[in-house]
């Protein structure tokens, strides 16, 4: 039986986890939810893991979940809900986009809970933006949390330059972990 070396080995492991550390900080970012615009989704104080890479190599999609750079100081977490060249219209509590309507199976859970009232008011991106389509290289993004979001109602379009990644995995507490926010 050989003696293992442990010079050898030492630099061989200090070597891959220095490349581990590169990787994991180029590819994705942790994230801390901040607050309940996203609930029931995403709670405040739980730990996202936000893929960076993604939106390099495929679009942004409907109902993705990013990050995006709100301003200088802040990050925001969302909901996509337009993409370039859609028309948007909130109706009913129904999501309507280029005149087809959408479901929002996500937010099946919150909405049940507010019969009584409108979960989303009815709203044209035309009376939000003051434009008709959203333009190319913008976003339309929404919280699921619909009556306490500040979102694309409030702010306008984001920039598709603005984002950081999609969010891919909610890891903390382990109790809400979910692998398939990405999905």
């Amino acid at each position: 039986m050989k003696k293992l070396n442990y010079r050898k080995l030492v630099p061989v492991v200090i070597f891959a986890v220095g490349v581990a550390l590169i990787f994991r900080s180029a590819l994705f970012a942790s994230y801390v939810v901040d607050g309940e615009s996203m609930e029931p989704t995403l709670y405040d104080g739980n730990l996202l893991m936000v893929n960076k890479v993604i939106y390099d190599i495929t679009d942004v999609d409907r109902f993705d979940v990013i990050v995006f750079h709100a301003n200088p100081e802040e990050d925001y977490v969302k909901r996509v809900i337009g993409l370039p060249g859609d028309e948007i219209e909130y109706k009913d509590d129904k999501l309507y986009v280029n005149g087809e309507y959408k479901e929002e199976k996500f937010l099946e859970p919150y909405a049940a809970q507010s019969e009584a009232e409108p979960f989303t008011e009815d709203f044209t991106l035309e009376e939000v933006t003051g434009e008709k389509k959203v333009p190319e290289g913008e976003i339309f993004v929404m919280g699921d949390n619909r009556q306490d979001s500040l979102d694309s109602r409030s702010f306008g379009f984001v920039s598709e330059s603005t984002l950081v990644g999609k969010v891919g995995v909610k890891y903390w507490p382990l109790s809400q972990a979910d692998l398939t926010l990405g999905k």
